[in-house]
């Protein structure tokens, strides 16, 4: 099994990483305290060897529901964490590329949902669809599925079979991802009730940023043809990193060294970073990392994009003498046709940031159009850490106490929109309670 460090190597410049030597042992103890304990929501950390488990059980779902109907699209129905985690999956592992297999439904609005029957061809009998929402509730996901469920009902009634045998046929469309416990999840009812395929679980104690190797993202990536020994391989890459994340050797952490450098900059009055990802495998990274900086560091400074694309508008504002920021850049490792071209690109990007603040470049290992599944693993358990490991450095150096849960996986405050919803929302078979 491939290590880290052999499919990604990391690079910093400008931050002094001797200062928190010291309490090295301390961070590490701290994160290792909490792992895996129940109600602490870091049930991620050893999730990837858990599901490297289930491997063939996922697998075999994936067939039974394609078999079920021959719908050969899967439409990942659902917000947050269980869409933008798939979408980096996906598209790290070169599996949405010029592909039709795999679409999503997000959205609430009229147009969209226009769109989104438009790209099944205006045939809701073509494609399968994953219900993913952990109490089985959610307002938006809620809303898609109680309209394809109609509009497969009508399907099915449109070629002469009773409401009950199109409802039948329309609910064997469907897969749930959702709690285990019925008692808690709506969903997970709707599913026993009408004798959905197999069981899929959004793991507890696993936050929606944190839940990339859960079951919605391993099924779809079974369902657009990934090879089960590369997921294999991608699951071991991603606990290996776990176990790299624990050790109090610096050398070997990375995830650490990264939490170090973004709490550095903050610990020194730098409010504003950048993190940029270099070339198309990373298009839908960005929303997700968007969405862990969002919801775990609860920072609205950091910029996370795409380049080329986002470079030529934001370089004005970044190398302005008058804002300072830290950087980070992480790019695949080139050995096609544009390599002397790319290389360029970097050396110029990764000069231009050392002279201008902290920096630290990951390079990630390749292959085909996106990355190895050793790399797709590393990178994604990488980040996760990195995330949490900010909040711990940040408190410790500055003294602070620690709350009974980290304030970096949970999410508290988009409860407040979630309770102006409640008691208006009419759709079919109503969604509120």
């Amino acid at each position: 099994m491939l290590t880290k460090s052999s499919c990604i190597t990391t690079h910093f410049t400008g931050v002094d990483f001797g200062k928190y030597s010291s309490k090295v042992s301390e961070f590490v103890s701290e994160f290792s305290s909490r792992a895996n304990k129940c109600g602490q929501f870091l049930n991620w950390v050893n999730l990837p060897s858990e599901q490297a488990k289930r491997v063939d059980e996922i697998y075999s779902m994936a067939s039974d529901l394609k078999n079920a109907t021959g719908a050969k699209t899967l439409s990942v129905m659902g917000i947050g964490g269980s869409k933008h985690t798939v979408e980096h999956m996906l598209s790290i592992n070169g599996l949405n590329v010029n592909r039709t297999d795999i679409e999503f439904y997000s959205d609430v609005d009229s147009a969209s949902w226009e769109r989104f029957l438009y790209r099944l061809g205006g045939d809701v009998l073509s494609s399968n669809y994953l219900i993913a929402s952990k109490s089985g509730s959610t307002f938006e996901t809620k809303d898609g599925f109680l309209r394809v469920l109609n509009m497969l009902i009508e399907a099915y009634k449109s070629q002469g079979k009773s409401e009950e045998e199109a409802t039948t046929c329309a609910h064997k469309h469907f897969i749930a991802v959702t709690d285990g416990n019925s008692e808690k999840s709506e969903l997970r009812r709707t599913s026993n009730e009408n004798g959905w395929i197999g069981d899929l679980f959004i793991h507890d104690d696993v936050g929606g940023r944190f839940s990339a190797f859960d079951d919605h993202a391993l099924f779809t990536l079974a369902y657009a043809g990934m090879k089960k020994e590369d997921m294999i391989s991608m699951l071991n890459s991603a606990q290996n990193v776990s176990s790299e994340s624990l050790t109090s050797d610096l050398d070997i952490n990375d995830a650490l060294k990264e939490g170090i450098f973004w709490a550095d900059a903050k610990l020194n009055g730098i409010d504003a970073s950048v993190h940029q990802y270099m070339g198309s495998i990373f298009e839908n990274t960005v929303y997700w990392h968007a969405q862990m900086q969002n919801e775990s560091v609860k920072d609205t400074l950091k910029q996370v994009a795409k380049v080329p694309d986002a470079m030529h508008h934001s370089a004005e504002a970044h190398f302005n003498p008058a804002n300072k920021l830290v950087f980070a850049l992480t790019v695949p490792s080139d050995n096609g046709v544009c390599r002397e071209n790319a290389q360029s690109y970097i050396e110029a990007l990764s000069k231009s940031y050392e002279m201008t603040g902290a920096f630290f470049m990951e390079t990630v290992q390749t292959s085909g159009m996106g990355l190895t599944p050793e790399a797709a693993g590393a990178l994604t358990q990488l980040r996760a850490f990195a995330t949490v490991y900010q909040e711990i450095v940040t408190r410790i150096m500055k003294g602070e106490t620690f709350p009974e849960v980290l304030d970096s996986v949970l999410q508290p405050h988009v409860e407040f929109y979630k309770k102006n919803l409640k008691g208006g929302v009419v759709v079919p078979g109503r969604i509120s309670t």
